[in-house]
């Protein structure tokens, strides 16, 4: 059984890793719901308690999905969603806004805990940061969810550190959201140094790097045509071959301990510390097995460093998203 954690200082507790949901209905190919909600169950029987869900994916199919997994097992599990991204009706296509006015906190939230039926959200992150109302009344909105008992917990994704302060200053932030991976170490300047001043907890997305650093990816043919990873700055063109080297490099050095890529990229996220919990998702029990398995890893400070040695961010070819500008705010 996985160990269990701390998450912030505000009492959250969660499993030392947990299940990204995502995929499971949305942007990465085809779904098989009957396979992802195995998938989640085999997650619970192991000892993982933090699902990670939003009300975009899908939109709203996997929070439902999600609810159908666990309507039986609801005291087993942290249930995580977030609110804040808006899809207009030709996304991927089309633009999305970002909306975190009071009025949509709580519709958002009451859409949530309608689909996943339940009668509270243990962790309401607010999805991307809303240029256009400010942290504090978003957050103001939130806590007022907190005192009326439909959340627990509160969090941010991709949210700067001053808008971590800001937010911090209404109401305790239990955990940040944000990608973090061997090729994604950015956190490691301001980010992470400030969530470790104001106690709170860091959870990384994305740690295997959507799914680059496994080494199943050998051509950007591997993805159907819906995969949003082909519209990804990572994933295209001559970035996705310059990329091919720095997978190779996690693969060589995985094969050397003897596990899989996958598993080096989750014991290196571990190894940076007990206050970050990853969530790599997949919708597949063989994969969750594997993730599973690599909290039992245990890498050494020169192993650490010769793996970020083998994988220096400026080899990094890309941007995480098309528009940086919108991250971080």
């Amino acid at each position: 059984m996985l160990d269990q954690v701390k998450l912030g200082s505000q009492g959250l507790v969660v499993s030392r890793q947990g299940l990204g949901c995502m995929g499971m209905s949305d942007f990465y190919g085809d779904a098989d719901d009957a396979e992802s909600i195995a998938t989640i169950h085999r997650a619970i029987d192991l000892g993982v308690t933090l699902l990670d869900t939003a009300d975009m994916y899908g939109p709203h199919t996997n929070e439902e999905l999600i609810g159908r997994a666990v309507k039986n097992r609801r005291d087993e599990v942290v249930l995580a969603t977030k609110f804040g991204i808006v899809r207009g009706k030709s996304y991927p296509a089309g633009p999305i806004r970002i909306d975190g006015s009071p009025e949509y906190v709580r519709a958002s939230c009451e859409g949530s805990l309608q689909r996943l039926g339940v009668d509270h959200i243990d962790l309401y992150y607010q999805h991307r940061v809303d240029p256009d109302t400010p942290i504090e009344e978003t957050v103001g909105a939130m806590a007022e969810l907190v005192t009326e008992g439909k959340v627990r917990f509160i969090g941010l994704s991709e949210a700067s550190p001053a808008t971590v302060r800001r937010a911090h200053a209404v109401h305790s932030v239990s955990a940040l959201q944000t990608e973090y991976s061997i090729w994604s170490r950015e956190p490691d300047d301001e980010i992470l140094p400030t969530l470790r001043e104001l106690g709170i907890g860091f959870v990384a997305y994305s740690p295997l790097g959507r799914g680059f650093l496994t080494g199943a990816l050998k051509s950007a043919d591997d993805l159907s045509d819906d995969d949003y990873r082909r519209r990804s700055p990572r994933f295209e063109g001559e970035n996705f071959d310059a990329n091919l080297a720095i997978a190779e490099r996690v693969t060589e050095l995985a094969a050397e301990k003897g596990i899989t890529p996958a598993q080096l990229a989750l014991a290196w996220v571990h190894a940076r510390g007990q206050d970050i919990v990853p969530i790599p998702g997949t919708k597949r029990r063989e994969y969750l097995e594997q993730n599973v398995a690599a909290t039992a890893i245990e890498l050494s400070e020169a192993e650490v460093d010769r793996i970020e040695d083998a994988v220096p961010l400026a080899a990094v070819a890309g941007d995480r998203y098309p528009d940086m500008s919108k991250q971080n705010r």
